[in-house]
């Protein structure tokens, strides 16, 4: 079980991440940043980096006020960087994912869930630009083990995951005894989607005592 938090895990993820995404926006064109994400409605790459740079750039720079990551707050922050080059909202998001893991980890907690949001957006950037992969590669162990944690320090619904792609069975959520643990069969960037609450449409999986909407750990 994930109830001893590792505190340098999120860090790990966005390290892990930034190393791999970053260089691939780069080397796309400017038309890409426009393309839009289906994950987000009414968003564009380029808005999705820009809310993921501006929120780390929030941890760095310790800027939390009141209604800070709600959808207004969000929507401002893409706004403040309409008139940004795309490569300056791209290096804005590459010092995030570089300086914000400590910050994260002196926190105790409660900024765990967005390094793992900042990790599922590039996830749905892949899907926008038609990279394969989209919830999957290097990142994906540090992820898992992520929303283990994260959900088991939530007392989420207990579940219990036999991963195609992982030697060991992972097991998310707390222990409250009220329920059964779930059971999940599959493989591990569905898993994801699910609790991330992105479409699975055409995924092989197996999901028991529980409903798919009920994994969902990012609301609405």
């Amino acid at each position: 079980m994930h109830d001893v938090r590792d505190p340098e895990l999120p860090g790990r993820l966005l390290t892990v991440e930034r190393d791999v995404l970053v260089p691939l926006l780069r080397g796309r064109a400017d038309a890409d940043f426009a393309l839009p994400v289906t994950a987000c409605p009414g968003w564009t790459v380029r808005d999705v980096l820009a809310h993921c740079s501006a929120a780390l750039s929030r941890v760095v720079e310790s800027r939390f006020e009141k209604g800070v990551f709600s959808p207004g707050s969000n929507e401002r922050d893409i706004a403040e960087r309409a008139q940004w080059a795309n490569s300056r909202v791209v290096d804005e998001l590459e010092r995030g994912m570089t300086e914000a893991g400590p910050l994260i980890a002196k926190a105790g907690g409660v900024l765990d869930v967005l390094a793992l949001g900042e990790w599922v957006h590039a996830g749905d950037v892949r899907v926008a630009l038609g990279e394969p992969g989209a919830y999957a590669g290097a990142g994906l162990p540090y992820a898992l083990e992520l929303l283990a944690q994260v959900t088991c320090l939530k007392g989420h619904l207990s579940l219990h995951a036999d991963l195609d792609d992982a030697d060991e069975p992972l097991r998310l959520g707390g222990t409250s005894g009220e329920r059964p643990p779930a059971r999940y069969i599959g493989d591990g960037p569905t898993l994801v989607r699910l609790y991330a609450g992105r479409p699975v449409d055409g995924a092989s999986y197996e999901l028991a005592g529980a409903e798919a909407a009920e994994l969902n750990i990012f609301g609405d």
